[in-house]
């Protein structure tokens, strides 16, 4: 029997939770998609190996633009037709979920990691005015982050990174009130 390791669990539940997040209405997929999408990706090698995350916030965006673009492609092959926002909320929760509740939260590289974009959060950022930019955030709830383009979810992360200027980019989470 082959042994059962801690990178292949981490990497079924961070799929899992990745494959439920961003399933929505209008991109409905399985959680085994997401996961076989993952599995696939480059996305998969930072599996308790932050090192390998790019050096900083420029390197991440753009690797991060290549990763959408490659998890686009795979669902493409698979039959679905992924938006970026879609593509981002997978590899954000999974980044999320193995790196940043990994317990690499203050690793260097981990502050680049993108958070999840949802409703929710957009909201709540435009309800606190965060950056002093309530219009800007009710524009893009108004769009839905399931449909955002390539254009419209750069300019959400980096409203987001600008207001939160070098701090880890998790911490945008505390205006996410999904959970109460």
């Amino acid at each position: 029997m082959n042994e059962y390791k801690i990178e292949q669990h981490i990497h079924l539940f961070s799929s899992w939770a990745a494959g439920r997040a961003s399933s929505v209405q209008g991109s409905r997929f399985r959680v085994e998609i997401g996961q076989k999408l993952l599995s696939s990706s480059k996305v998969k090698s930072f599996i308790m190996n932050p090192d390998l995350l790019p050096n900083n916030r420029e390197e991440f965006n753009l690797e991060h633009r290549n990763w959408r673009l490659e998890i686009i492609d795979l669902a493409t092959k698979e039959g679905f037709n992924f938006t970026h926002g879609v593509s981002a909320k997978l590899i954000n929760v999974y980044l999320k979920s193995i790196i940043i509740c990994g317990g690499y939260y203050n690793h260097p590289k981990a502050k680049f990691i993108h958070p999840p974009i949802d409703r929710v959060l957009l909201g709540e950022l435009a309800e606190v005015d965060f950056n002093a930019n309530r219009k800007f955030w009710n524009d893009y709830k108004k769009i839905a982050w399931s449909k955002f383009n390539s254009e419209q979810y750069e300019k959400v992360i980096y409203e987001i990174q600008k207001g939160l200027i070098d701090s880890p980019l998790w911490l945008i989470e505390k205006y996410w009130k999904g959970y109460q």
